[in-house]
């Protein structure tokens, strides 16, 4: 059966584990590229070394990574050059010294370097934290020159310090309950482990399965088989058997079933599997944390489950009166809360017709079997009851009287059969009289038949076709699409990497949007609704403190003129020497800057890219290029509308363009920003290997998939990629998708194992009769 396979792309998680692992300890930090030598240029500073500095993103990238810019006067001469030998030498480094912020003001800093490593081994970064002590260092001077003034006779400086270590180890206390206390794993200084610069590999045990998996897929059509043959054999055993205990003394009670303790065993199995099968998140990654999957399932769908799989049938074995035959069928009722578990998974059947159709007969044919069985209970109590004036004109004694059998009254096989159709024919229509309900009981149920066969029928039979019309329509716009895009491919005989790729973006982009063009839809608005709309699906790039100063006005204008997009990792969103276009704004996701094989800056959730150069009317050629690592939304801004915009509103177009130059993480602008290579080449000239070449785009695509960062607000440590959730009958796309050999195999599989069912469940109905 078709699941939602989930985020199954290898991405880098460098930055959030950094964040989550140090618990803040590194949250003001800079990454240097290790493999330029001398330079050592920022590729990455987090946003609290912004706030800590003063320094705008834009005003950090490609400056040293030795923070030579926080020298100052009293910046000790010593430190300078053990900084600069630790990052020569590629060595961790920790010491305290004094910065000096961008407005001049002096802050003691905690500075600690520690060199990252790629899967070859090599050192191809440099993570430099810092840490502002300067309270720290007030209270230790304000301790020094007051143990040297007022120190009485006696006084143990040690004790004093003892009594400080105490109250610093309290704030390393975390109490659990009422008689534990964790200490935390840093107490004694232990330092978490740096993450390697790679991609990270996929941590799961060989026990875990997955939800996608065939093995699963399997064991997902025994269970729902097995979940059929509950609903129908239950219902069945409980009316169908001896009642009232009339016979319960002379008869003896027969075993369990193979059937059914089988059924019992599957139930019970999937319990455990299911402690053990992955599943996804909210945010759509795949979880495969043991622990994890525990706590959503026992939140879930273990209740039900366990009481679905107690082994009733054990009740066998104890000698109480009230536990009887009828009474244990009875318990087993509690199994039908497996059809919960059924109406869960209809929206994996809800994409093809023909399981939708079938799914529907067969709910139908398992109401019409549970009324049937109601049937043959109301007319067996009218017997047993001795009604006066009714127990001789009851359904089932008529049926005696017809079959001359008024004796031990008819068979179990003849008052199923009657009793299956009467409740199918009071369904699907109002009956042909010659099973006809004559007592009050019996006129009740068959009123109230009537009634579920009437809505059954405007529901299902009196809208199949506009069901799947409806839940068609889009699906087959999307295979049109398809096809044509397909066609294209084989008329123009594209290369198949190429071809791949444009296949990759159509599934792409329609999982994002599901075929809805945003312009289209909204063309035939009103402008004052079209704008406020616009507005509200572009509030995160509107919220940027370069738009701040704009008025509500310009804001309307510029929502209008924004656009989505959408990469996925390995596309370059810009080429080096291209035109520039537009200026991107990163709604999730990551992205490199490359240029020259070299790594100029990584681009996160909240980065802005483009140019400062807006106002004039010249062709802005790119500089680098610009390439994705994970799935990245984007938002653009065309440079054609942006100076259409700042033309109507001229005194926000000066403040635009002297901000945007500091809100721009990395500018494209030809000419603009460091050289990296440059300086490269004068450092590595007459090597016959330029260390440069080891941090190739190749390493970083392996190396870096993931490092998004909320805009001026820290590190985002829950990522996820802007695809928004499937619909109901989305068509295949990156999430849920599966080729069309794969669906063709499914698809006959599902087909047999229905017609195999169809001819038990016939045999189950007919065997009578043999």
């Amino acid at each position: 059966m078709p699941v939602m396979r989930g985020l199954l792309a290898p991405q880098n998680t460098f930055l959030d584990t950094i964040a989550t692992r140090f618990d803040g300890t590194h949250s003001n930090f800079v990454l240097g590229n290790a493999q330029v030598q001398s330079l050592y240029p920022i590729v990455y500073c987090s946003d609290g070394f912004c706030e800590l500095t003063g320094y705008a993103r834009a005003e950090l990238m490609q400056k040293s990574c030795a923070c030579r810019f926080l020298y100052g006067p009293e910046t000790s001469d010593k430190l300078m050059a053990q900084i600069q030998g630790a990052l020569d030498e590629r060595r961790e480094f920790k010491t305290e010294l004094v910065f000096y912020k961008k407005g001049g003001t002096q802050f003691w800093c905690l500075l600690d370097i520690v060199p990252i490593k790629n899967e070859k081994g090599e050192v191809v970064l440099f993570l430099v934290s810092h840490k502002d002590i300067t309270d720290n260092k007030k209270v230790q001077d304000e301790d020094q020159i007051f143990f040297k003034k007022s120190r009485p006779p006696g006084f143990n400086a040690n004790r004093r310090r003892s009594r400080a270590v105490l109250y610093q180890l309290s704030g390393h206390l975390q109490k659990q309950d009422k008689s534990k206390l964790k200490i935390n794993n840093n107490m004694f200084g232990e330092k978490p482990p740096i993450p390697e610069y790679k991609v990270a590999a996929i941590q799961k045990s060989r026990f875990i399965l997955l939800h996608y998996g065939t093995f699963k897929a399997g064991w997902d059509w025994l269970i729902l088989l097995a979940t059929f043959y509950v609903a129908v054999t239950v219902p069945y055993n409980v009316c169908f058997t001896v009642v009232g205990g009339r016979d319960e003394v002379s008869t003896p009670r027969n075993p369990p079933s193979v059937s059914d303790i089988l059924v019992e065993i599957l139930f019970m199995l999937d319990i455990v599997l299911n402690f053990r099968t992955t599943f996804v998140s909210t945010s759509g990654q795949v979880v495969y944390d043991a622990r994890s999957i525990c706590v959503h399932y026992v939140t879930t769908w273990l209740f039900v489950d366990l009481i679905a799989a107690l082994p009733f049938d054990l009740l066998y074995a104890f000698n109480v009166s009230v536990v009887s035959y009828f009474g244990v069928h009875l318990l087993k009722t509690v199994r039908l809360l497996r059809l919960l578990r059924l109406l869960q998974k209809l929206e994996r059947y809800s994409q093809y017709s023909a399981v939708v159709l079938t799914l529907l007969m067969s709910m139908f044919a398992l109401l019409a079997h549970w009324m049937a069985c109601v049937w043959y209970v109301i007319g067996r109590s009218e017997i047993e009851n001795n009604s006066p004036g009714s127990w001789d004109i009851g359904w089932l004694h008529e049926l005696g009287k017809r079959l001359a059998v008024l004796g031990g009254g008819p068979s179990i096989r003849s008052s199923y059969v009657t009793s299956l159709y009467f409740a199918l024919s009071s369904l699907t229509s109002v009956g042909f009289g010659n099973v006809s309900a004559n007592t009050d009981s019996e006129k009740i149920f068959s009123i109230c038949t009537m009634l579920i066969g009437a809505l059954m029928h405007a529901a299902v039979f009196g809208n199949v076709t506009a069901i799947i019309q409806r839940m068609y329509s889009r699906r087959s716009l999307y295979h049109t699409r398809t096809k044509d895009l397909k066609d294209f491919i084989r008329v123009h005989r594209l290369p198949k990497a190429l071809a791949q790729r444009m296949l990759e973006c159509f599934q792409t982009t329609w999982s994002v949007n599901n075929g809805i063009d945003v312009s289209e839809l909204l063309k035939d608005f009103p402008d004052e609704l079209r704008a406020d709309i616009a507005m509200h699906l572009n509030k995160e790039l509107l919220q940027l403190p370069l738009f701040e100063s704009a008025s509500r006005g310009c804001l309307r204008s510029l929502s209008l003129i924004i656009k989505t997009s959408f990469c996925a990792p390995g596309e370059f969103l810009i080429r080096q020497g291209d035109a520039l276009q537009a200026i991107y704004f990163v709604c999730s996701g990551s992205m490199e800057v490359l240029k020259d094989n070299t790594v100029l800056a990584i681009l996160g959730k909240g980065d802005l890219i483009g140019s400062d150069s807006l106002t004039k009317e010249q062709v802005i050629k790119t500089n680098a290029n610009v390439k994705a690592l994970t799935y990245c939304d984007l938002q653009y801004i065309s440079l054609k509308g942006l100076r259409e915009v700042l033309r109507l509103y001229p005194e926000y177009a000066q403040k635009f363009v002297s901000e945007i130059q500091h809100d721009l993480t990395y500018n494209l602008r030809e000419g603009s920003g460091a050289d990296v290579s440059d300086a490269c080449n004068l450092d590595c000239k007459g090597q016959a290997v330029c260390a440069c070449a080891f941090f190739s785009p190749n390493h970083v695509h392996e190396g870096l998939r993931q490092l998004p960062r909320t805009y001026r607000s820290g590190v985002d440590t829950s990522p996820r990629i802007g695809l928004s959730i499937l619909y109901l009958y989305n068509p295949i796309s990156p999430i849920n998708r599966s080729s069309l050999k794969q669906r063709n195999t499914i698809l006959v599989a599902f087909m047999i194992i229905y017609y195999v069912s169809y001819s038990l469940l016939c045999q189950f109905c007919f065997r009578f009769f043999l």
